[in-house]
This record gives C-alpha cells, structure tokens and sequence, in this order.
C-alpha cells in the first residue's frame, strides 16, 4: 500500500491505495472534482522527495505528500 497524505487547504484525509505510481494516483483523484485544482497547482514529495515527473515508480510502504502552493511571511 502507498499512502498518500494531502497537506494545509487541500482537507482532505490521508488514503491508503495499490498503485504502482502517480500517474496511477492522477487518475484516481482526477475523479474527485474537489481536487482537480490542487492537481494542477500542488508539488508532490515522494518519501520526502520533490518529484517533477508522474512516471515516478512507487513501492509498498512508499510515501506521496501532495504540498499545496502557500503565501505567507
């Protein structure tokens, strides 16, 4: 199982899945309508890792954080 944990505004409980990798998990939340925005606007850590590319391979025990973009000071 991956689990996948979404950070600050996005309010959305952590998920337990079988993917092999994200764009496995695109998919999967592309069907949320809620999430469609923080797709397109979020980076994604991959067991801490910034990753850039959705062919990114997960395993069992793997980690994927979804970090919304913030402003603050």
């Amino acid at each position: 199982m991956v689990r996948v944990e979404f950070l600050g505004p996005i309010q959305k409980e952590p998920l337990e899945l079988e993917i092999t990798n994200l764009n496995e998990l695109a998919k999967i939340l592309q069907k949320d309508h809620s999430m469609k925005e923080w797709l397109e606007n979020s980076a994604v850590a991959v067991n801490d890792t910034l990753v850039n590319s959705r062919d990114v391979e997960l395993k069992d025990g793997d980690r994927v954080v979804l970090l919304p973009p913030v402003c603050g000071g």
